[in-house]
């Protein structure tokens, strides 16, 4: 008895220990599959889609549409605008959107995204939605080049339409122009509108141009008035490209009458511009 005692004393540790492990291999063997596939599971939760994430993807993909439609909704209205307001330049027009504009010469030029391979050519004018926008001075196959009429450098003739007042309007990197009358008291008022003239070369006449927004009819060396440019340049994307061929009005140019009719018909200026 007593040395059953002192064996039993001596290995009841190593008989516990053997038993454990042979409880725990069984209950192993017994739940191995429900145990791997929690252990998978908890090491997939993080990259798991939880509802609440499915329901913010789903509200995400819901705006990003929304948001498109408007933006489509937005272009197809501005391509109505654009369109209707080219039907009345006489030569059929290229679409073209507005590919490049740079913060240096905001005012002075763009890039659409049409060229020689789509029939543009230098000297082609180019009008947006209210108005004349400029003249194409460069041309790639895929690309041109425009010069806006907001750039000092350009220089054209425009009449007041409702008085048929001449003169010569040249930008001012903004939206406004000055405009130069050739009559020394020209019959204008804010509110007029200007459109271009037979006198330049550069653009066909009777484009709409802008609006008087200021007088200074006793600027010194010739009246001016202050003109508001109709085509948003700012919120340009599209325009219209229509052939002219400045070298048909150099051909036949119009000439000037000899008359000091104080509202010059604009097929009689009393100078030639550019």
């Amino acid at each position: 008895m007593f040395t059953l005692r002192r064996w039993w004393d001596k290995n009841a540790l190593k008989l516990a220990g053997f038993g454990t492990a042979i409880g725990a291999t069984y209950l192993l063997l017994q739940s191995q599959n429900a145990l791997v596939f929690e252990v998978y599971n908890a090491l997939l939760q993080p990259f798991q889609s939880s509802p609440r994430q499915l329901d913010y993807l789903k509200t995400a993909r819901v705006e990003q549409l929304q948001n498109e439609i408007q933006e489509l909704q937005q272009q197809n209205q501005q391509l109505k605008q654009l369109t209707s307001y080219s039907a009345s330049v006489p030569n059929k027009g290229i679409l073209a959107p507005i590919v490049m504009r740079s913060a240096d010469n905001w005012w002075q030029q763009l890039t659409i995204g049409r060229g020689s391979a789509d029939g543009i050519a230098i000297d082609y004018i180019v009008v947006g939605t209210g108005g004349v926008v400029g003249r194409v001075i460069a041309v790639s196959p895929h690309t041109s080049r425009v010069l806006l009429v907001s750039d000092p450098s350009n220089r054209m003739g425009v009449l007041i339409s409702r008085t048929r007042n001449l003169g010569i309007l040249q930008g001012t990197r903004t939206d406004r122009a000055v405009l130069q009358f050739f009559d020394k008291r020209p019959s204008v008022k804010k509110g007029d509108v200007v459109s271009t003239s037979a006198v330049s070369q550069l653009f066909p006449t009777g484009l709409s141009v802008g609006r008087i927004v200021e007088t200074n009819l006793n600027k010194s060396p010739a009246p001016e008035a202050i003109v508001e440019f109709t085509a948003p340049f700012n919120a340009l994307e599209w325009v219209t490209v229509h052939p002219h061929d400045p070298k048909a009005v150099v051909e036949n140019p119009v000439k000037p009458a000899a008359t000091a009719s104080p509202a010059p018909n604009p097929t009689n200026p009393p100078a030639k511009l550019p």
